[in-house]
This record gives C-alpha cells, structure tokens and sequence, in this order.
C-alpha cells in the first residue's frame, strides 16, 4: 500500500499523540496543526490523502477550515471531529461535505474505522463482491441447470442483474468477464426454455405467466379498482437494469408497493407487445377485431397509432367506466408541455403516459457515433439512461404526481440487448426488417441461432400470407442478410435491438408505488 498521508487539525494536537503513534504503527504519516491557519499554509505546501479537523479551535474555527479547504481541493475528504452534539454544527459540516463526523472523545479504533471507510473503501467492497460472487458463481451454475419454469427464469434473471451491479464498479474486470459468460449461457438456456414452452403459453388452461396482452386486465385493473387516480406510465425499451439504475430518483417520491414482473409477447417489438398492452388482445385478435388500427410488418405507415383507441376500446370491454386520458411523448417539447398542464389531469382516475425516450437512445446508438461512444456497454447504457431520468420531464410528471396523491404504476412493452454476433438468413423482398425476428415466405436461416415458428397462428401472430413463418433470433445473435453481408454485420454489431428471445427482451418489470 502506497503511504497514506494525514493532516491532523486540533487546538489540543498534543492530547491526542496516542492516536497519532498508533496510526503510524499502521504505516500513515501524520502532519499536525493546532490551529486552522498554519493547516491551511500546510494543505497549500504538501498533498494529502485526508483531513482529521476539529470543529472547535480558537481564530479559524472548524467549519471556517473546512470550508477553506473544500474551497483549495474540494476531493479531498474531511474528517469532522467535535466535543459538540449541536445539531446545526452536524448539518453545516454535512453540508458542506464532510466525509465522516466523530463526537469526542474518539478512541484510535474509530479513527482507523472512519479512514478505511473513506480511504480504502473501493478495495474492500471490491474484495468483499467479488469474493462473495464467486461464493454465487457455483451456486447459480448448479440452479441454472435445474430452471424449468417461467418463475425460475425471472428469478435467476434478477439474480444475474444483482450480480451485475454489484460488480460493475469493482476494479477486477475479469470478474465482469466470468458474469457475462454466465449471463451468455443462462440466455442460451432460456432460448431454448422459450422454444420448448412459448405455444403452450397460448393453449387454454395453460400453465404460464403474465403476457402482453393479459397485463392490463391481470395486473393494472387491480389498481384501478381501488379507487385511487393512477398515472401509469409505458417507458418504451426499458430493461430490468434499467430500471434499476434509477430506482432510487423515484424512491424519492414514491414508496414502493408492489414489484412484479411479466413476460413480453413474440416478436419483442412495439407494434406485437405495447399495442398487445392497451388492447388487451394478442396480434392475431388485433388484425381481425379491429383491422382498421393493425398494420402487418410490411404494411405502409406507422404500426402503432392507435394505442389510445386501443385502450378506450378494451376499458369498454371490460365494463371499466372511468375518466381517462392516453399521452404519447416522443419529444423534450411535448413532455414539457405536459409538465406545463399537468395539474390538469388532477381529476382523472387513470391518466396513460408512454414515454418513447429509451428506444430513441437504442435507434440511436446504432446510428450515431457520439452515441456509440456513451453507450459502449451495458453499464454505460445504464448510466446514460439514468442521466436522462434526472432531467427528463418525464420525473418532473413523476414529482408532480406525487404531489397531487396520485398511485404511480411503472412499467414497459420489451427490453433489448446488446447483439454480438451475426446469422446469416435469406428472404424476398417482402420479408420484414428487423434484425431480431423475420417473418416471410421462404425464410432461410441457421437453425441453432433462431426459434422458428411454422404456423403463426399457434402462437397468436398474424400471417402476411399463407405460407409466411416466423423466426426470432436467440441470445445476442442478429439476422444478417447475406448481401452485403460485411458491411451489415459491422454497421449493426454491438448495438441495441429487440424482437427476438432474451431474458433481456422478456423479462420485463411492472412496479407499483404509492406517494410519500
């Protein structure tokens, strides 16, 4: 360990030289003051690793020092060390950033304890995770094996996501490495869990969990029975870890009630799973009840226009009686203008936001290099989406809600992932374009990197023609034509997309919250 150096600030420095020897024992080098004028002449003439600085010193007082220090290099970390209990002492020294406050009289043990927390902090979590990981890592190789339910797989799904944060700042990378393999596999497993049991989930009385299209009337109805105006908001293309990024802006606001989670319908994509949200109906249902809002892949125009009609058609349905509004943000303009009216929807018993920002950052990605560069990873992706959260309207709409008693329920239509590596396939002109799923006649492609549905009807799509397939991409993979194949692989590698079958694309959270 590199020598750490202390500056010790104390009216009554030669009282405490029993703490001093003892932390030289330990191998720190303390530099003493006894006022707050010659440590400030000190802290200009040498570097230190941190500060210990009495609150209570004749001339310069504690809080005038630190102040003064924060003001030289505000990195720095301060102890605060006092004989005073005075709570407004306690809160201008946190506000002013200290790194720890100690009441005297200290014993050597808590100075050492306070040090360790601020100076050595990163090592022993980084030590602590990523022993403790390792510890999981067998464990949840052995459970892997053994998940055959769709409960076990949103289990180990956010065992994987908990793990993942929980490694993301640690400075061994090839612990990163060894989850990622991991995460590799349990998609690999998943892929074919899905392939096994996906139409089951479509026969009656089957056995399976929440889908797109039951997550209204199963899990928001509910809620809305209990009388309680709700804002209930679709961000488009958030994954679980995502979410969990900025859990704790909306924890600010909101307590959580209820976590649970759902499973997006095939194709992962916003035309299939969010209009399958507000019509209550699976894309096969959508195209024959209600052909003036359904649009097939290759059909000209906008696939997802008529949410808001979709919505009012299934509360009628389902005999729901309320005041409602739906709002689409696509823009910063629109958000804000919603922020501007918002005490307008005070009277509403469910007021319906989808809020498009994480898709346009996915799109995004693959087009633009600024982008690319700020979305590297899943780790970056996650912190770019949280930078977004702080500033967006959309929790501006969030802190409003809270204010007014509104019950807050947050959710998604798909996640996406991060696709690594190409699989070749073959179509006609009229085949679809996305690069996690294809429908088409004639579909030729790798058989181990794709679920291929022969009947669509069998799993509740609709069919372009009668011999028209599906096939939906697996773990990272992503369908590549084979002209121009080089030129396509590299555009669209290690970019974001959704369509196809990941824990990533699936696994998908609904969170219910009441206002603090």
């Amino acid at each position: 360990m590199n020598e750490i150096k202390i500056l010790w600030v104390d009216d009554e420095i030669d009282m405490l030289k029993p703490h001093i020897l003892f932390l030289e024992k330990k191998n720190y080098k303390v530099t003493t003051a006894n006022n707050g004028q010659d440590a400030l002449d000190i802290f200009d003439e040498e570097n230190f690793d941190i500060v210990f600085l009495d609150e209570n010193m004749p001339g310069l007082s504690g809080l005038e020092t630190l102040a003064l220090i924060k003001e030289k290099k505000s990195s720095t970390p301060v102890i605060m060390i006092t004989k005073s209990e005075e709570e407004y002492i306690m809160e201008d020294a946190i506000g002013s950033k200290i790194a720890d406050y100690l009441i005297k009289p200290v014993n050597p043990n808590q100075i050492l304890l306070s040090l360790k927390k601020n100076l050595d902090h990163s090592r022993l979590v980084s030590e602590k995770t990523t022993l403790d990981y390792q510890k999981e890592f067998r464990k949840i190789a052995i459970d892997m094996g053994m998940v055959n339910s769709f409960e076990d797989w949103v289990d180990m799904y956010k065992r994987l996501i908990f793990w993942e944060l929980e490694l993301e700042n640690i400075e061994d990378q090839s612990m990163i490495e060894i989850l990622e393999s991991q995460k590799q596999e349990a998609n690999s497993q998943f892929g074919k869990f899905i392939e096994k049991n996906y139409e089951d989930w479509y026969l009656p009385k089957a056995d399976k969990p929440v889908l797109s299209h039951n997550l209204f009337r199963e899990l928001v109805v509910p809620e809305i029975q209990k009388k309680k105006p709700i804002l209930f908001v679709v961000i488009d293309n958030l994954r679980y870890d995502q979410w969990k990024a900025f859990e704790s802006v909306v924890a600010n606001h909101y307590k959580l009630e209820k976590e649970a989670a759902y499973y997006a319908i095939l194709p992962t994509a916003t035309q299939y799973a969010r209009n399958a949200i507000f019509s209550g109906l699976t894309p096969l249902e959508m195209e024959k009840k209600y052909p003036q809002y359904w649009k097939n892949d290759v059909d000209e125009g906008g696939k997802n226009l008529f949410e808001g009609e979709f919505l009012t058609e299934h509360l009628k349905r389902l005999g729901i009686n309320i005041k409602q509004e739906y709002y689409k943000i696509t823009n910063y303009k629109d958000g804000k203008k919603l922020v501007d009216n918002f005490k307008g929807l005070k009277d509403n018993d469910l007021t319906t936001i989808v809020y498009n920002f994480v898709d346009m950052l996915s799109h995004a990605k693959t087009e633009m290099d600024v982008v690319k560069e700020l979305a590297s990873n899943d780790k970056a992706y996650r912190s770019l989406t949280l930078s977004w959260f702080r500033n967006s309207p959309l929790l501006e709409m969030i802190q409003q809600a809270q204010q007014m008693g509104f019950k807050l329920i947050l959710t998604t239509d798909h996640g996406t992932i991060n696709v690594k590596n190409p699989s070749k396939v073959i179509g006609d002109k009229n085949t679809s374009l996305n690069l996690r799923y294809k429908t088409g006649r004639s579909l030729t492609f790798e058989d181990r990197d794709v679920y291929h549905v022969k009947d669509p009807k069998a799993i509740q799509l609709p069919t372009i023609n009668m011999s028209s397939s599906y096939i939906f991409a697996k773990n990272d993979y992503f369908l590549a034509y084979v002209n121009n194949y080089n030129h396509y692989v590299s555009y669209y590698r290690n970019s974001y997309q959704h369509g196809g079958i990941s824990l990533e694309e699936m696994i998908i959270p609904f969170l219910v919250f009441n206002p603090k």
